[in-house]
């Protein structure tokens, strides 16, 4: 196929687009500014993209956001982050709509963030919307899909939830703290942590490419939620390195902002895999030691 992907660059698809290559698939990146070779350039907040270099595209994987956790929420930082989703993808699935043949399939990125800080609650793919800032942007992000959907294209939102990866994300921070003998629970510990591995991200992503009958929302999170207290202890255990320093809820707000570190540090997300499952998507680490040693080494 020929494969449009935005956000090439980030963590997930510096990882994707090699894997769909090797499969012999046709990879154009999306890309702000100047484009080189086949690419296609864009510039979400000025709405503009180049339409013509659309032409041909059979499938699109969308990434492209402002980081989650790069600054601090300010309100003017909240309005990037939504913006770069709502009106980016808005951007791209209008433009899609448009093409005389639409692409098959548009898999476009969303976050387990839509479910809001949720306890000890199970949440599927059916569970509704949270109401913080998050949860709000997710169902905006999901929305703007809709012209892409309404000429028929095949628009499935990926929630994504954290993302295990060597040296980057927030595993890469953790480790390095580990390292330092600073390890140790994040505020009370009980709130369930939803990850999944980069191998399983790109994984599943292949997978709902492939998968004619995938729509909608689906959980890209490996079966086996832990607290934070699980992962630290699994993660000591892997490190070999104590985890000792616990770190109040005020320190992080502190240290974050209350806004980002309610959201992202200390909210509660135990989210299952619902759709993948039901699909027959084999995980390749669906426990949480075996994943941190194989990304560990």
């Amino acid at each position: 196929m020929n494969i449009l992907v935005s956000g090439a660059g980030g963590l997930v698809g510096s990882a994707l687009v090699p894997a769909l290559e090797s499969e012999g698939h046709t990879v154009r990146r999306l890309v702000r500014g100047r484009a080189d070779g086949d690419d296609v350039s864009w510039d979400p907040s000025g709405g503009t993209i180049d339409v013509d270099a659309l032409q041909g595209t059979e499938a699109v994987v969308h990434l492209a956001g402002e980081g989650i956790a790069e600054r601090r929420w300010t309100d003017e930082q909240k309005a990037r982050i939504r913006d770069s989703r709502v009106r980016g993808t808005g951007l791209l699935a209008e433009s899609l709509a448009n093409l005389p043949t639409p692409p098959q399939v548009l898999i476009s990125a969303s976050a387990i963030g839509y479910y809001g800080d949720r306890g000890e609650e199970t949440l599927t793919e059916d569970s509704p919307p949270g109401d913080d800032f998050l949860a709000d942007v997710c169902v905006q992000w999901e929305a703007a899909t809709a012209p892409a959907e309404q000429v028929g294209v095949r628009v499935v939102h990926i929630r994504t939830g954290i993302v295990l990866a060597r040296g980057g994300g927030s595993l890469g921070r953790q480790v390095r703290m580990f390292k330092l003998g600073l390890g140790g629970r994040l505020g009370s510990g009980r709130q369930y942590l939803s990850w999944i591995s980069l191998d399983d991200e790109v994984g599943a992503i292949r997978h709902l490419l492939d998968t004619a009958t995938a729509r909608g929302p689906h959980n890209l999170t490996s079966p086996g939620a832990v607290t934070n207290a699980e992962l630290t202890t699994t993660l000591a255990r892997v490190l070999r390195r104590p985890a000792l320093v616990p770190v109040p809820a005020f320190a992080l707000d502190l240290v974050l902002g209350e806004g980002l570190a309610r959201s992202l540090v200390l909210a509660s997300q135990r989210v299952v895999p619902g759709r993948l499952l039901e699909a027959d998507y084999e995980f390749r680490h669906p426990d949480l030691e075996g994943a941190l040693r194989d990304v560990l080494g």
